[in-house]
């Protein structure tokens, strides 16, 4: 089985997630979303077919990551390849977050006809989900690039039947930034 992605497996990510991380940037895309940072990855016949086997060993050989990053492009356009790839990283010991245009509730409709996509939807720890929108576009975000997505504990989702964002993510209009002791080490 191969997979389409846009770029090789990038390691050692500290933007694309909690920890240390590698990415699989997949190809693919037609959310087409307004200030999109990889366009490059819309185009659903571009990037590079790889084999998944080799992608697999790849990712077995990760020593400084604890976790791996479905981005791209979108993965759930590609979710029975994507599939094999967090299965993998679970076995390998690795957490897995996944980057979506599409919401929870869209995906969770959409696998009401497509049993692949809730099979990947189990396989992932965090999902950052929703369209990047320009106008939300925000600096104070973590891990995310526009105030409307959500980062969710996708176990705990799946569990209660209802979103479940991850508290120390989620965004708060208008929330004071924590103070900070600083040290000054001479």
């Amino acid at each position: 089985m191969n997979i389409r992605l846009a770029a090789p497996l990038q390691r050692n990510s500290i933007v694309d997630g909690e920890g240390i991380r590698a990415v699989v940037w997949t190809q693919g895309c037609t959310h087409n979303c307004p200030g999109c940072h990889n366009p490059e990855t819309h185009d659903l016949t571009g990037g590079t077919l790889v084999d998944i086997e080799e992608l697999k060993k790849e990712i077995r050989s990760l020593s400084e990551e604890n976790g791996v990053t479905l981005s791209g492009g979108d993965p759930f356009f590609q979710p029975k390849e994507c599939l094999e790839v967090a299965k993998c990283c679970h076995e390998c010991g690795l957490n897995v977050w996944c980057y979506t245009g599409y919401t929870y509730e869209q995906l969770m409709a959409l696998a009401k006809k497509k049993k692949q996509i809730l099979a990947f939807l189990q396989e992932i720890d965090v999902l950052v989900d929703g369209p990047f929108i320009l106008k939300e576009k925000s600096y104070d975000v973590k891990f995310r690039g526009s105030k409307n997505q959500r980062i969710i504990d996708v176990r705990q989702s799946l569990k209660t039947n209802k979103v479940v964002e991850i508290p120390k993510y989620r965004y708060v209009e208008n929330a004071v930034p924590e103070e900070r002791e600083i040290k000054v080490y001479i």
